[in-house]
């Protein structure tokens, strides 16, 4: 690999960075402008190349869906970006304390997209430096797989806020955690342009 030229593809965990942030009580940073994120966490020598953004369409509170919605609209107008989408999976769940049983969303194939994309594009050389963003310990056996069978690439993993995985930490080649000085830096402007010229504006819930 050349130190003077990395080419970097971004794999970011959706959720797993909404809930660092929400743990982290940094809503305002919710209309994140993933590419400036992720450009602001490269280093010189390092290209950005694509990035791949994994989540799930939440389909309630209305409220929560709308704002989402908008974020990935938002989203959509980034060059070389794509979108995977997996699934919520609806769990029944006892309460301990009273024992009704109430449905609970789990989020489903997000683990599993980022393995395969990351693994395709290992397979078709299309980086030399992978950068997770997640601290999801499911992602350790592809970070594994990528290491033995693709020695010269890298594997650098961004924990989101309030975000830690021991496991990637040690399998990765390197690792840091992603401040608050950083995400100042990479929000959207409150008002953001789509290609038809429809004007998108950041939720009033996340000013």
């Amino acid at each position: 690999m050349d130190n003077m030229h990395q080419r970097v593809i971004a794999y970011i965990d959706g959720f797993n960075l909404y809930f660092g942030l929400r743990a982290a009580g940094w809503k305002r940073f919710y209309w994140l402008d993933l590419q400036a994120l992720v450009r602001n966490l490269l280093k010189a020598e390092q290209e950005l190349v694509f990035t791949k953004y994994f989540t799930s369409r939440v389909s309630y509170p209305r409220e929560k869906e709308r704002r989402q919605s908008t974020f990935l609209e938002a989203l959509e107008t980034l060059n070389e970006f794509r979108i995977y989408y997996g699934h919520y999976q609806t769990n029944p769940q006892s309460c301990k304390k009273c024992g009704n049983r109430v449905m609970i969303p789990s989020e489903k194939m997000t683990d599993v997209n980022i393995a395969v994309e990351i693994l395709s594009d290992a397979y078709q050389d299309m980086f030399d430096v992978a950068l997770l963003i997640s601290a999801d310990s499911d992602l350790t056996a592809p970070v594994l797989a990528i290491k033995n069978l693709f020695p010269n690439k890298r594997i650098v993993v961004a924990f989101p806020p309030q975000r830690h995985s021991a496991q990637l930490q040690r399998l990765a080649h390197g690792s840091l955690q992603i401040g608050r000085a950083t995400l100042a830096k990479s929000v959207f402007p409150d008002k953001v342009q789509k290609a038809d010229g429809f004007i998108l504006e950041k939720p009033a819930e996340w000013k």
